[in-house]
């Protein structure tokens, strides 16, 4: 299929150019040394103490930029090479000043880079994974009187307020799971399959590019361009707040297309956060939302809005499940869950065939093989191979947190039984080696798929009374440990192409996951007080809470859930989403290219269209930069992104604080329309 063959075309260019990295690498070393360098250094040398805390220093300002894009949209972009540009920023300014009050330090190695961007994505990754504006979230009270009080299948009491300390001790359950249940099997996947891992891999070459002469005369530059551009965002944020007021004021509000547009959310809010996301995902996503909010704002919800009367009661507020806010609900999730099958299903055929063919694979003499590799990838995997983790280590501590979390979540949330958490634990292992088999293969992380398939499951098996909150739990369980799972092998392909010790790769994903689970909900708390969380009308809707409680209420009511007409509408938007799929993995590069993608187009549906607005704006300076001067946007495009997305990201924590404070902004900039005299 001309998507697939795209996609290994793709990969195999990120692996030569890994190749020739590397190669550059070694060149600039004593090539007499080398050998022996990486052979006598422990893997205890990977892991320093300034590694950790820039870790910590990361992972905490992702961890509050991740939580502000999941509480708004939902839609959170790839931060991974950001985050490996960051750790070179932080050590090298660093450096710089210990040799500036005349203190020698020991020299920034790429290992110790990889180090750092595995810890810090491990910490942030909590953040956006684990639920808070997914299914945790969609447990909370506000979330199920939004549905509705009188929907069938949301049981008065079936939530639970978000806590702190059950929050915080839930993810500590599921997320070290997650990370012991493949690492028996990383050889397997990394080095005799050969998986290529993508993000991984795009990773490893930027990493292995620092740390080379000429790489390390671009880090610089692209250094100079984040310091830059972090200020002006974050310059800008704080000018903004300013004209803020009290509700709908300030800039995030302005009438760019007028006010008639403003009404069905036609507006640029000048976000400097979705404009660099917009910078980093690729055009076709940015024009899928785009694509999605004109449908769904611009022609879909009024002439819904106007059947009101015939469709729904007037009487209803728009809130109501039965009334407009199902259909942005239920089409959403349809267009979701069509494109969720659909991919689905064909990562599982793809994952079979190429297991099929792998397992039948005459494989030649090891020893005989080996001679006609090249040097730098036999002193890979020689590394790789060497620095073994135990077998027993993994199953011991995969039983032993697997009884514990037997025992403990089912006391956390009653409705969900034992024997079901058991029965996820069981099958956890083969789920995770399925995705992140896949996930080598095609770049694609399918835990949100597994983890729909458990909601529907459980809230169909456990009914009205518990189905819910089940399902809702049962989601977030088989999500987080497939998840987590395939991300470490994603590490694991990094730490292979940059000779990092998988030792030292599993310690710092072990401690970047132990302070994402304290700094996650602490953050989310953050939020969670100082903001109104969960407005369907203000800044941080928490769409997917509310997508994730109605999916568990489909599941346990079934079609009946829907308003009238919905479901005649949803089987439309299904088919379009296997359709459009489909017809982009079949048609030739140059069609399949311009079909839009059902799961970008489903965000704004229930979100709004000013954020495709400011992702398009991120768009089109690429596209012009690029066209203007292709080499350098290539260098400095992921430098420019990063800093506007981390100074509007930490602008939050001291408008966070001055909210918790009680202190407004002094200015309120609103637009009315002029009166006639």
């Amino acid at each position: 299929m001309g998507d697939r063959k795209k996609r290994e075309e793709y990969t195999l260019e990120i692996e030569k150019e890994a190749e020739m990295e590397l190669a550059e690498y070694h060149q600039s070393q004593d090539n007499n040394d080398i050998d022996d360098e990486y052979r006598s250094r422990p893997w205890t040398k990977h892991l320093t103490i300034r590694g950790i805390i820039a870790s910590l220093v990361i992972g905490v300002m992702y961890s509050v930029i991740v939580m502000k894009l999941n509480l708004t949209t939902g839609l959170v972009p790839n931060l991974n090479v950001s985050a490996a540009l960051l750790a070179f920023v932080f050590i090298s300014t660093w450096t710089k000043l210990l040799e500036k009050a005349g203190i020698v330090s020991k020299p920034f190695t790429r290992q110790e880079n990889t180090i750092i961007q595995t810890c810090a994505v491990a910490c942030y990754s909590i953040s956006f994974g684990g639920g808070f504006g997914s299914y945790l979230l969609g447990l909370n009270k506000k979330t199920c009187e939004q549905v509705g009080s009188n929907t069938e299948g949301n049981s008065p009491g079936s939530y639970k307020e978000p806590g702190l300390g059950w929050m915080t001790s839930f993810l500590f359950l599921v997320s070290f799971v997650g990370i012991l249940a493949l690492v028996p099997l990383r050889k397997i996947m990394v080095i005799d399959y050969k998986l290529t891992y993508p993000s991984g891999t795009a990773t490893a070459v930027l990493i292995n590019g620092f740390h080379t002469p000429k790489g390390d005369k671009m880090a610089k530059k692209q250094v100079r361009c984040f310091t830059q551009f972090f200020s002006i965002s974050f310059l800008w944020a704080f000018f903004q707040w300013f004209y803020s007021g009290s509700g709908e004021c300030g800039f995030g509000r302005f009438p760019t297309f007028g006010l008639k547009a403003l009404k069905q959310s036609f507006y640029f809010d000048f976000s400097m956060t979705y404009i660099g996301a917009g910078m980093i995902c690729s055009h076709l996503v940015n024009l899928s939302l785009l694509l999605g909010a004109v449908l769904s704002w611009g022609i879909m919800w009024p002439l819904i809005d106007e059947r009101s009367g015939e469709w729904f009661p007037k009487t209803l507020p728009e809130s109501n499940m039965k009334s407009l806010n199902g259909y942005k609900v239920f089409i959403s999730i349809a267009l979701i869950l069509g494109d969720g099958l659909y991919n689905f299903l064909k990562i599982l055929y793809f994952t079979g065939q190429s297991l099929y063919t792998a397992l039948n694979k005459n494989h030649p003499n090891s020893s005989s093989n080996d001679k006609n590799r090249p040097i730098d990838e036999l002193q890979r995997n020689e590394i790789f191979i060497r620095e073994n983790i135990p077998l027993w280590v993994a199953c011991i501590g995969y039983i032993l947190l697997s009884v514990i979390s037997i025992i403990c979540i089912p006391l956390m949330f009653p409705d969900l039984k034992w024997y079901f958490v058991l029965v996820a634990y069981i099958l956890a292992p083969s789920l995770s080696f399925c995705n992140a088999y896949g996930a080598g293969l095609t770049d694609m992380n399918m835990a949100y798929n597994y983890g729909k398939v458990a909601l529907f499951v459980l809230a169909a098996l456990l009914g009205r009374d518990h189905g819910v909150v089940a399902g809702l739990v049962g989601c977030g369980l088989i999500k987080s440990i497939v998840s987590i799972s395939s991300d470490l092998m994603h590490d694991f392909k990094t730490g292979h192409l940059t000779l990092t010790s998988p030792r030292s790769m599993l310690l710092s994903q072990l401690i970047g996951t132990a302070i994402g689970c304290v700094v996650a909900p602490l953050t989310f708390f953050l939020f969670y007080r100082a903001f109104n969380v969960g407005d369907p009308n203000g800044k941080y809707k928490a769409p997917y809470a509310l997508i994730y409680r109605n999916m568990a209420i489909l599941g346990v009511e079934g079609f009946s859930a829907l308003p009238q007409h919905c479901l005649q509408l949803c089987y439309g938007f299904f088919g379009f989403a296997i359709i459009a799929n489909l017809l982009r993995d079949i048609c030739p590069q140059k069609v399949g290219k311009w079909i839009p993608l059902p799961m970008a187009m489903a965000v704004p549906f229930l979100v709004g269209a000013y954020f495709a607005i400011d992702m398009c704006v991120g768009s089109l300076a690429v596209f012009v930069w690029h066209n203007l001067n292709g080499n350098k946007a290539s260098l400095m495009v992921p430098a420019v992104a990063s800093g506007l997305i981390c100074g509007d990201g930490l602008w939050i924590l001291p408008s966070s604080i001055l909210a918790l404070a009680g202190i407004d902004p002094p200015i309120c900039m609103n637009f009315f329309p002029t009166q006639s005299s």
